[in-house]
């Protein structure tokens, strides 16, 4: 697997400091220039989606794996794909998955083993957007700022059916990439860990894709004589949430 050195994420704070965008900002060697007319510099911050590499894969020795914006590109492609019978507004789907991770291009990619609460992780997240959204876009006169922040602000909400499905759209986006390191490593690496993520999936639909998935990876492991762990088939009683009815 391959094992380059990438960017360092910018979640750390020490105990006695909390942890607010300037923990980053103050490290960059180019700080962007805030109130501007100008969108620059908030274009500027976007290429850190760019080489910010998600972390749930590091453990693992794949560090030269996916980057945010890796991964949020192939949900907005998933979300413009949606389900006819689910009767979505695919356009906001589209835009939601391309916003969503947008705070992880200075809080990083935090995961559960970091060790931060998710009400810390939400407040960073929260004082991100607005820092992007007011400091870096607010005196642009865009149209789509508002847009940005209430997209996203929906995401984390997760009220709507847009929003729910856009969050199995980046639980199957994980599963697709797992299957495919596996894949990649020629059997030398087990990511059965993230299958948990599946049994968070509530759309029949998208259900049924994880368990094409689940059947494609049995048989990768079939194919090389092993066996992984995890399961290898899906039961009803797998998923942990009732199905959404549309």
């Amino acid at each position: 697997m391959p094992l380059d050195v990438t960017t360092s994420q910018g979640h750390g704070a020490s105990a006695e400091e909390e942890w607010t965008p300037e923990t980053v900002l103050s490290t960059l060697p180019d700080r962007p220039e805030t109130h501007t007319s100008s969108p620059v510099p908030f274009f500027h911050i976007l290429e850190r989606l760019k080489t910010t590499k998600r972390e749930g894969w590091r453990r693992f020795g794949i560090t030269s794996g996916e980057s945010i914006a890796d991964h949020m590109y192939r949900m907005s492609i998933i979300s413009l794909l949606a389900p006819a019978s689910l009767k979505l507004d695919t356009s906001r789907c589209v835009k939601m998955a391309l916003v969503h991770d947008m705070a992880e291009s200075l809080v990083g990619d935090i995961t559960p083993v970091d060790g931060v609460p998710k009400a810390e992780k939400s407040r960073r997240e929260e004082i991100t957007m607005d820092y992007l959204c007011k400091d870096l876009l607010g005196n642009c006169g865009l149209v789509g700022t508002e847009e940005i922040r209430t997209l996203w602000t929906e995401y984390e909400d997760s009220k709507t059916l847009e929003s729910q499905f856009v969050h199995d759209v980046d639980k199957i986006e994980l599963m697709l990439q797992m299957v495919e390191y596996e894949r990649a490593g020629k059997g030398s690496v087990d990511l059965a860990e993230f299958l948990r993520v599946g049994s968070q999936i509530v759309f029949p639909q998208v259900r049924e894709w994880f368990e094409r998935l689940v059947q494609e990876r049995k048989a990768f492991w079939d194919s090389v004589g092993k066996r992984p762990e995890g399961v290898l088939e899906i039961t009803p009683d797998f998923y942990k949430y009732p199905a959404v009815q549309t």
